[in-house]
């Protein structure tokens, strides 16, 4: 599918066909296209859990206030963050330039982001972001439909997850088979309203 026609098409889906599967290739295809969304300083904060066993599934439905899309969903995919992913081999993330390039990055990249436990964070929330709406519009483009989530209980979710202490939840996208369309966009804000040109 073209990119334009799925940025357009895409929906947030509140109800998928509980019995359709995902194939693992699917699978691994959708989550080798998010691990190329963009982070600073090529530092891939993001950390996927994946979960399409139905028991847990409808355990995160029930963590999720009882929102169906969760449990009827073939993936769930809980999106967290390592907030220690700067400091944590950064050679690694430019594995492929000049030693010389490579060392002046790493040198950038520690004093960018030591003792700034906010940066961290906001630099997290920044990624994984960006990588949902990877999924998502990954996800349509392969016949598949989704949900961004922030409506569930973060600390009981990490706790099922075994969340590490330096990790953090940005959010969760389920994705399957639609089985109802959603209804009518509520509606866009113009962009007279929304674009300023040079400044404010």
């Amino acid at each position: 599918m073209d990119t334009i026609d799925a940025i357009k098409q895409r929906r947030s889906i509140k109800s998928f066909d509980k019995n359709h599967k995902m194939t693992e290739d699917e699978i691994k295809q959708l989550l080798e296209l998010a691990i190329l969304s963009p982070t600073s300083y090529n530092i891939q904060n993001w950390r996927f859990v994946i979960i399409t066993e139905q028991t847990i599934k409808d355990k995160l439905s029930e963590l999720s206030y009882g929102q169906l899309q969760v449990s009827e969903a073939s993936l769930i995919i809980i999106l967290c963050a390592d907030l220690n992913s700067w400091n944590k081999n950064p050679e690694r993330y430019w594995a492929n330039i000049p030693e010389e390039s490579r060392n002046s990055l790493v040198a950038s990249l520690k004093n960018s982001y030591k003792d700034k436990t906010e940066l961290q964070r906001d630099e997290a929330m920044r990624s994984c972001g960006m990588a949902a709406q990877t999924i998502m519009l990954a996800a349509k483009s392969m016949g598949y439909d989704s949900c961004p989530m922030k409506g569930f209980d973060y600390d009981a979710v990490g706790k099922m997850i075994n969340l590490p202490s330096d990790h953090l939840i940005s959010m969760m996208v389920v994705v399957g088979k639609k089985a109802k369309d959603p209804s009518q966009r509520g509606g866009q804000v113009p962009l007279s309203e929304l674009v300023f040109k040079n400044k404010f």
